[in-house]
């Protein structure tokens, strides 16, 4: 039996990927495929309602409806580290929509912040969840990157 050839798969800069967060990733993720692959890495089907949905003199980078419940879902992305002034804004935008699900995609989580997800997992009703993911790229030798998202936080009961 032959041995297989394998390729090697490499990190993609986010940025090589998608320069402009605000022009370039909020609309990569709204498109369907997109927006069901990061569904699929929350266990949950998203729907689309609005991209840049206004919040006062704000706007969140998309709102969807979780399929399953009807319950509105924003979603704030950050080709960053975490920082304060998103996990203000997420919080903001959750009230702004009545929002039961928060979802922050972002390059890298601070300890801090994850803690923070944590705790509000841990205080607020069993309705309120709150998701943090960090999002990666890939290639195999000359293919496009692939996209993999990676839950690291959730609710505790999240199954």
């Amino acid at each position: 039996m032959e041995t297989p050839k394998f390729g090697s798969l490499t990190s993609v800069d986010l940025r090589e990927c998608w320069p402009h967060e605000a022009g370039d990733f909020t609309p990569w993720l709204a498109q369907k495929d997109n927006i069901q692959l990061l569904g699929v890495a929350l266990g949950m089907e998203l729907e689309l309602q609005q991209q840049e949905a206004s919040v006062g003199d704000f706007s969140a980078d998309l709102f969807c409806i979780d399929a399953a419940d009807e319950e509105p879902v924003v979603i704030e992305n950050q080709l960053e580290r975490t920082n304060h002034r998103h996990l203000g804004q997420i919080l903001t935008y959750a009230a702004g929509l009545e929002a039961c699900t928060v979802v922050w995609v972002v390059k890298e989580f601070r300890e801090e912040h994850r803690a923070a997800l944590d705790w509000l997992n841990r205080i607020t009703e069993s309705k309120f969840r709150f998701f943090g993911l960090e999002i990666e790229a890939f290639r195999i030798g000359d293919s496009p990157p692939a996209p993999r998202f990676e839950v690291v936080v959730k609710p505790n009961d999240w199954a």
